[in-house]
């Protein structure tokens, strides 16, 4: 009887053995899939506010782009200036045909009121910039402008051509310098280092 009975405690610790093991892979598989409806919940949030400071931290490299240009235009023709420019998204242009500079960020993020249908909304005064936000589908595409006509004659490497710098691993400098005057405009020129 005693091995008889032995053999029914054998058992009876077997079965709570894999119990636990069968508690413990349930409970994982609960957590996980908790885990997982988390991240397709909140990814998209995180990645919107993401986009929503990226789109703040070029609105702040446009506006001190402006502030450098009004301080060498005081200093006078020769004056210039190196600017650290980090992108981590999206394309900076310089404009020399339409003196203009601008940042295009495509996102998750609604800056301005987008037009219908994928077209881009109006332009609105944001500071010193303008702004527009255009949707399709998820993705925005947020345009910031500095628009310089008639106040000063952008180039870029002393001539009237356009260029767009994008992401990279490590800052740009970005050289900025006052050129004088042409027909009473003056001649702002910007230079990669």
């Amino acid at each position: 009887m005693k091995n008889e009975g032995d053999k029914i405690i054998l058992k009876c610790d077997k079965n709570k053995s894999g119990q636990v093991w069968v508690e413990t892979i349930v409970y994982t598989l609960i957590a996980l899939s908790l885990i997982g409806l988390f991240v397709t919940f909140a990814k998209p949030k995180i990645e919107e506010i993401q986009d929503k400071s990226i789109v703040e931290q070029s609105t702040d490299i446009l506006e001190e782009v402006n502030g450098v240009i009004i301080s060498m235009i005081q200093g006078g023709s020769g004056n210039q200036r190196v600017i650290e420019m980090g992108i981590k998204k999206g394309i900076f242009k310089i404009d020399g045909t339409k003196n203009q500079l601008s940042f295009e960020i495509e996102g998750k993020y609604t800056y301005t009121e987008p037009g219908d249908g994928g077209t881009p909304g109006p332009y609105i005064q944001v500071g010193n910039l303008l702004a527009s936000t255009q949707k399709r589908g998820k993705v925005s595409t947020v345009t910031l402008l500095s628009n310089y006509s008639n106040i000063y004659d952008i180039k870029y490497k002393e001539s009237e051509e356009s260029k767009s710098i994008t992401r990279a691993p490590v800052p740009y400098k970005l050289v900025i310098s006052n050129q004088g005057e042409s027909g009473g405009i003056p001649i702002i020129n910007f230079d990669l280092q």
